[in-house]
């Protein structure tokens, strides 16, 4: 459907002609990171500030214009699909480092920044970001915080959620509701900014925000290990935190099926492995300190006595950065198992207690249903959030892609209910978890998440439809 007219000429008004891109403009890009298909939009429209964008939502909220947000596309949950209907809000042009305190250790940023460059800044002024994902290179800090993002440092210093120390949120109706405290302790009143964090965007569109950094850690050390039991991996996770003294930073397990994936010799994208594949369970540990010697030799020890114990029977420490960066290369290249089609991605959480058994048995449900079929297994364990990849053969008749899609999706959630686990961890529920989100949420709490977005968007305009339905 084409935007309308009088609506079109108000958005060229407010952000320039350059910047409300229609047609070809809009069909010349991708629908997302990994998929390269044509974007289907009435419009997108590229802000470059908060007064921008209350503008722009103003005239939606006026047209009855249905409005999605894009920040770096990333997500795993549809949040950022659109249709011809759909009015793309894109903040690519808010991408300003606006002040960094290094005394106070905050950044205050505009929401189209890239993680990365996040990072970067904070690394230049001797701090550090708590915030670390896979796509970092990509993903927007709007989008991080819309859904509190988890990624590689939760263990460490928690969700996103905990980075966040200020908002700025433009409403449905075009409000502004600034609120950038750069303060750790304001306990003046209802704290509104988690009204937003994790809410994905459904209840306002985050255009800045005040982050919290953090001291640097100077020494990294990174391990390898390969553990013949789910025990050993859980007792080398006791023992690591135990000896650590607080500077266990990243502690990820990964199923044998998932290493031999990104290690695969004959294929050009993946990394070699740096032991023999010969166990069912292998962990990347990581500590970050800032006595480089100190740590080193403290970590040693841990690693020692993990072998010692008989937890872990092969593995290497990193001896330099290059070698710390091939070890996390077997964790963070999924593009390998992307290469699977059909590929069914999940992100859960569920007690660290109930993971072998809870792999094993979605393992043995899915080769009964569809023999040859691969389950990619790892996470971040410490913080009970794994993720999933189902690689099945293509749906045959009389079942369709939709039927095994289901049924996959039954497999992964419904045992989830029993175990107290989440059909989400960390990349949101979008339009693709949906339907499910009963399973990890109650008819009361979904109610009341019903009646926020009444509340911030009555007409339902912004981000139509994810998490929730109002009808």
């Amino acid at each position: 459907m084409p935007l309308n007219p009088d609506l079109k000429n108000q958005l060229i008004q407010s952000v320039g002609v350059s910047h409300v891109l229609l047609y070809e403009d809009v069909s010349s890009r991708a629908k997302h990171y990994w998929n390269s298909d044509s974007r289907e939009a009435a419009a997108i429209v590229r802000p470059a500030n908060t007064q921008k964008v209350s503008e722009v939502l103003a005239l939606c909220h006026r047209w009855r214009q249905r409005v999605v947000t894009h920040g770096g596309l990333t997500g795993l949950v549809d949040g950022d699909r659109t249709d011809d209907n759909d009015l793309v809000l894109s903040l690519e042009r808010m991408n300003v480092i606006e002040s960094i305190d290094s005394v106070g250790k905050t950044i205050t940023v505009q929401a189209g920044c890239v993680l990365e460059t996040v990072q970067q800044a904070a690394a230049e002024q001797h701090l550090s970001f708590g915030l670390d994902l896979g796509a970092r290179g990509s993903c927007t800090i709007g989008g991080n915080i819309s859904t509190n993002a988890g990624g590689l440092s939760v263990l460490r210093y928690g969700m996103t959620r905990e980075q966040v120390l200020g908002l700025e949120v433009v409403l449905m109706d075009g409000r502004v509701v600034s609120s950038m405290n750069t303060l750790m302790k304001n306990n003046a009143g209802h704290d509104l900014k988690h009204l937003f964090i994790g809410s994905e965007g459904t209840l306002g569109v985050i255009t800045r925000a005040v982050l919290r950094l953090r001291p640097p850690t100077y020494s990294v050390n990174t391990a390898f290990l390969a553990c013949p039991s789910f025990q050993g991996v859980t007792e080398s996770l006791k023992h690591l935190e135990l000896t650590s003294a607080g500077q266990l930073h990243a502690f990820e397990v990964l199923w044998k099926s998932f290493v031999q994936l990104n290690t695969d010799p004959s294929h050009p994208a993946t990394t070699a492995a740096p032991i023999e594949l010969s166990e069912p369970y292998y962990i990347i540990a990581e500590t970050r300190g800032v006595h480089i010697k100190q740590d080193a030799d403290s970590f040693a020890r841990s690693i020692e006595y993990c072998f010692e114990q008989g937890w872990a029977i092969d593995g290497v420490v990193a001896q330099s950065q290059q070698e710390q960066q091939k070890i996390w290369a077997i964790r963070e290249n999924i593009e390998v198992m992307l290469e699977h089609d059909p590929l069914y991605i999940f992100d859960i959480s569920l007690p660290i207690a109930s993971m072998e058994s809870y792999i094993q048995t979605l393992n043995d449900s899915v080769q009964g249903l569809w023999p040859g079929s691969t389950v990619f297994s790892y996470g971040h364990l410490a913080d009970g959030n794994l993720h999933v990849g189902v690689a099945t053969p293509a749906a045959e008749p009389p079942s369709t892609a939709e039927d095994q899609y289901e049924r996959v999706n039954r497999l992964v959630f419904e045992p989830l209910q029993t175990l107290g686990g989440s059909i989400s961890a960390e990349h949101g529920i979008g339009l693709t978890k949906k339907a499910w989100l009963s399973y990890s949420r109650n008819d009361e709490e979904i109610r009341l998440m019903q009646s926020l977005k009444m509340l911030f968007d009555e007409h339902n305009l912004l981000n139509t439809d994810r998490i929730v339905s109002l009808c």
